[in-house]
């Protein structure tokens, strides 16, 4: 019995032994997790390897995009330093048009009617005024005719596109050209037109033939010819346009 009894005591004893040896490292390892730097030190550590990861993916991302040109680029075949509207552009140097005489042959024709400067003398505004009725009105034009009455060739004045072809029965026939400048250039008492509406005219082109206007019958055959500003419609001063009367 009693050796029965020392055989049962000491298998009791035993798993002791094994569970006290367990306890070492275990105490152990929570006496290094007890120190007060473990775990800041442990969330740097985890902070630096998720941002490492965060910056290898992106770099990642970002390759293809640097290497690769997106389907929907426009690309242009033109050299490096021209740019895409080349064909826009005025060239370097270039000289933009200056007026010339609403005639094919300037020497043919001569002004009958000035238009009205509102700072000229008292004696250039009364010649530049136009009776029609019982109405007397400044004009806002130059008319020109031949020595002979005899119609002739007018011309556009300046490159641009013809805007409007009329029939007025004061004015008679019209055709009005809008140029690139700013300016639109109106021909009146017209005969046989040669251009229609959105037609794109050069200078020198003949539009029209001169002919006669209600307005103006006093004139005979004859062309009005105003010269306006787009913008506005601001009436301009042909003499001071013109070839001949402009400074130089």
């Amino acid at each position: 019995m009693r050796d029965g009894k020392q055989e049962f005591h000491n298998k009791e004893e035993a798993p002791q032994t094994v569970t006290g040896a367990a306890n070492v490292p275990n105490s152990a390892w929570k006496r290094f997790l007890a120190k007060k730097w473990v775990f800041p030190a442990t969330y740097v550590a985890a902070a630096a390897i998720i941002l490492t990861l965060m910056w290898v993916y992106q770099d990642a991302v970002k390759k293809p995009v640097a290497t690769n040109t997106p389907v929907n680029s426009v690309q242009s075949d033109k050299p490096a330093g021209e740019t895409a509207n080349k064909d826009n552009a005025v060239p370097v140097g270039a000289k933009a048009e200056s007026m010339q005489w609403p005639v094919k042959d300037r020497s043919q024709v001569t002004i009958s009617l000035p238009s009205y400067d509102s700072k000229g003398s008292n004696e250039a505004k009364q010649a530049a005024m136009i009776e029609y009725g019982d109405t007397i009105t400044p004009h806002v034009g130059v008319d020109l005719v031949r020595a002979d009455k005899q119609a002739f060739d007018v011309s556009a004045a300046l490159s641009g596109k013809v805007t409007a072809v009329d029939k007025n029965p004061v004015v008679g026939n019209l055709v009005e050209i809008t140029h690139d400048n700013g300016l639109v250039t109106v021909y009146q008492s017209l005969g046989e037109v040669k251009v229609a509406k959105g037609a794109a005219v050069k200078q020198g082109d003949v539009i029209a033939q001169a002919g006669r206007n209600e307005l103006e019958k006093d004139q005979g055959v004859h062309l009005h010819f105003e010269v306006r500003k787009a913008e506005d419609g601001t009436a301009e001063l042909p003499e001071q346009l013109l070839p001949e009367f402009k400074p130089q």
